[in-house]
């Protein structure tokens, strides 16, 4: 169903991957826009080792993209250095394939802000307090990977087994 990556020396181990996707802060969602064009944008997110967790406005292009087709992929670009005397970059990045839906019930949209929130200001005391004054303000949608795959510079790949 999905594709087999072509230059599978260069392919991350899916331990990587998820390391990846659990330490990164932002990456690019994309879905399926307006008349069929691709609408790519970037987002902050939470990765719980089973679901990404992604909140929007309660309206919006992104919002009528989900609600249209729940196919999607969701990108992260954890390092890209550029080399210009190689005229390359090294990189390390993971795609998820997968399908992304509106949280409706209150409880799971309540978990997932909450984790969100711990993500991203772990140490702030008022995250409740936070979440109640803007919860009906807000959605959250929860991205299922169904396909994860993660690829790093063939610069890296050299590096690695020079040192072993």
């Amino acid at each position: 169903m999905f594709r087999e990556m072509r230059r599978k020396g260069q392919i991350l181990p899916l331990e990587k991957s998820i390391e990846i996707l659990k330490s990164s802060t932002s990456g690019v969602l994309a879905l399926l826009g307006d008349d069929g064009y691709p609408y790519s944008v970037p987002m902050s997110y939470v990765y719980d080792g089973e679901k990404i967790y992604f909140h929007s406005a309660p309206e919006g292009h992104k919002v009528d993209a989900v609600r249209r087709e729940a196919k999607a992929s969701f990108c992260v670009v954890a390092e890209d250095n550029v080399m210009p005397e190689k005229y390359t970059t090294a990189y390390r990045s993971v795609i998820a394939f997968g399908k992304i839906h509106i949280i409706e019930d209150p409880a799971e949209k309540r978990a997932a802000i909450e984790k969100l929130g711990k993500k991203y200001a772990p140490a702030h005391s008022g995250l409740k307090a936070e979440i109640d004054s803007f919860f009906n303000h807000f959605c959250m949608m929860c991205f299922e990977p169904e396909h994860i795959t993660g690829k790093e510079a063939i610069e890296y790949v050299r590096m690695r087994k020079s040192q072993s």
